[in-house]
Formats: C-alpha cells, sequence, structure tokens
C-alpha cells in the first residue's frame, strides 16, 4: 500500500497545569518542590490527512494496555490507520490520558512489573496457553506472540473514564466531526464522548467493555463467572440520565464482535465473560432503537468472518473486517 498524506502532525487536549507553593529558584532549587509545574492529565493525538481524501475524519480511541500503536501497522498485516486513511478518511489516533504518549499523570502511580501476559492472552480469546483458538486468525509463530505482547504499554494510574472523556472531546474540537472508533475498555468512555460531543458523527465500538442506558432501565448485571465480573452479580451496564442517553443516540452506532463466544454459560471464565457482555450488547441495541436511535451489533461469524479474536483489527483478515465497517460507515454517511 502506497499512501499519500497531505499533512501530518501530533497535538495534546485537554489535561491540567500543576502548580506548587513558592518560587522556583533555577540555581538554588532546580530539584525542589518549590515553584514548580507540571503538565498533565491530556491527551495526545497523531493525525494524518490523505491528499485527495473524501472529507470525512476518523478518531480512534484504544482500550487497557492499548496506545496509538493499536491502530497502525502490526507486526504482521497492515493497521486500520492506514486503510482508513486509503479510504480518503483523515485519521486522529488518540492515547488515552495516562497511556502511551500521554501518560504524565497528575497523581503518584506504581506501574506493576507483575507477569500478566498470559492473563490477557486468555481474556482477548487468542486461545488457552498454550494452545492457540482453532481457525485462529492471529499469526501464532513464536515471534508474532513476542511482537503481539511487546506492543501492549501499562497504565499510569488507575483508569478515569471521566478523565477520558474530557479530553477527547477537546480532541475533537480541533479535529472537526468524526466517526469516533473504539476498542474494548475505550469503548466505555466512548459512549460518553460521543454523547457529550457534536463533533461524534457516528459509533462503531469494537467489543466494548459494557454499555450505558437509561437509569430506570439499565438492567441488572448480566451473570458470569468472568474473573472480571462483579462478585456475585456479573457484568453491569452504565445507568445515566435520560438527557445524556438522548444525546449519545442521535448517531448511528455499530457494535462488533469476534470469534470464540459461547451461546450458553461456560467454565472457561474470558469465553463466558464476552458471553455476557455481547448478550447485553442486545439489550442496549434494542434500547436505543426503541429510543428512536439506530444501533446495530454484528457478531462477525453470523456474516460468514471467522477466527478472530478480541482483536479483529489486527489479525490476518483486519481487512475484511475493515471493509465491513466501511460499508457501513458509507451507508450513514459518516
Amino acid at each position: 500500500m502506497t499512501l499519500h498524506i497531505k499533512e501530518q502532525g501530533v497535538y495534546t487536549a485537554g489535561g491540567i497545569v500543576q502548580k506548587a507553593e513558592g518560587v522556583f529558584d533555577p540555581i538554588h532549587g532546580q530539584l525542589a518542590d518549590a515553584g514548580q509545574v507540571r503538565y498533565s492529565d491530556h491527551c495526545t493525538v497523531f493525525y494524518q490527512l490523505p491528499e485527495n481524501g473524501n472529507g470525512k475524519k476518523a478518531a480512534f480511541l484504544h482500550g487497557y494496555g492499548g496506545s496509538i500503536v493499536t491502530w497502525q501497522r502490526t507486526p504482521y498485516a497492515e493497521g486500520f490507520a492506514d486503510m482508513f486513511l486509503e479510504a480518503g478518511y483523515g485519521t486522529y489516533l488518540i492515547d488515552q490520558p495516562r497511556y502511551g504518549s500521554a501518560a504524565k499523570s497528575s497523581k503518584d502511580a506504581t506501574v506493576s512489573a507483575r507477569p500478566d501476559d498470559l492473563t490477557w492472552f486468555t481474556q482477548f480469546r487468542l486461545g488457552s496457553w498454550p494452545n492457540y483458538a482453532e481457525g485462529t486468525q492471529m499469526p501464532h509463530e513464536e515471534a508474532d506472540i513476542d511482537q503481539f505482547f511487546r506492543l501492549m504499554t501499562p497504565s499510569v494510574g488507575e483508569f478515569d473514564a471521566q478523565l477520558v472523556t474530557d479530553t477527547a472531546v477537546k480532541a475533537l474540537e480541533k479535529s472537526g466531526p468524526a466517526a469516533l472508533i473504539t476498542h474494548s475498555q475505550g469503548g466505555i468512555p466512548g459512549w460518553f464522548i460521543a454523547a457529550a460531543s457534536e463533533n461524534v458523527t457516528g459509533v462503531i465500538a469494537l467489543e466494548p467493555g459494557t454499555f450505558i442506558m437509561p437509569e430506570e432501565e439499565c438492567p441488572a448485571p448480566y451473570a458470569s463467572n468472568s474473573a472480571f465480573a462483579i462478585p456475585g452479580a456479573g457484568i453491569p451496564c452504565i445507568p445515566v440520565p435520560m438527557a445524556v442517553f438522548e444525546q449519545l443516540i442521535k448517531k448511528p452506532i455499530i457494535v462488533y464482535f469476534g470469534d470464540y463466544i459461547p451461546k450458553e454459560t461456560v467454565e472457561f471464565p474470558a469465553q463466558d465473560h464476552w458471553r455476557a457482555v455481547l448478550a447485553l450488547s442486545h439489550t442496549f441495541a434494542d434500547c436505543v432503537n426503541r429510543h428512536g436511535g439506530d444501533a446495530k451489533v454484528v457478531y462477525l461469524p453470523d456474516e460468514g468472518i471467522r477466527g478472530n479474536s478480541h482483536f479483529m483489527f489486527q489479525e490476518k483478515n483486519n481487512r475484511e473486517v475493515f471493509e465491513h465497517i466501511h460499508k457501513w460507515m458509507q451507508e450513514k454517511g459518516i
């Protein structure tokens, strides 16, 4: 693929400036707190605008362990960002506050060095270590999994959905109208971003962590033996005021899920997690549509697209997934 880029750049959005009491002394107090300032809690955006573009834009928000690299070229395939550029979209890749290039936090934090990559191998539905899922689209030579895990990045501090929302809304003020493409944990603030920003033209949520629904219609948590479920309860939705929900559903919404999600409760916690989330997604879509919105849930195997994990946009058939998304975007004019 050859891309012709008209313009590219990096900018930050949102954030705060912390100020310590006193007067900074550059000679005797360079390492002291007095008078110091700290710029933090912003998001960082890398953008590219293609030559001969289609006049539309797409903003991308990564999930837990991700960064803008999530959307760029994978170790074994072209990335979604390049595909959208090739299709004529300006692309805006957002590093959430306290992640990646936006890791400068206003709060002290400890970054754990505990080995946990096999937890995520399981949670991402790559298989049951050391075995990969049958028919997987994720390359699984030793060099492939080495590169996959080395692209992950730690969170510097606790996840703050409100902070992510506020900074992304600011980022979209600079980008202008754009479709919002979210993944996993990034899908949680994604709903609030779409509700808060007039610059979001539509939402493409790739296996979002959960969903928002009106306070009086939010169901009880969906039972699951997931390691990430509320103990004794399950996978919850997030109740919001009707006014927030009504702002969200002004935009067309599509939610995607990959393969290896069972229809019935299973012992495998990671699979049962996504079973509950997928079930909750249909309740969400029904709620959106009942209130006059436009929401659709796509389970890729039902579309004949098989072998995808939680990272459908980084696997060998990601072009096929992109084309499905792009067709929907064209239908909606976004």
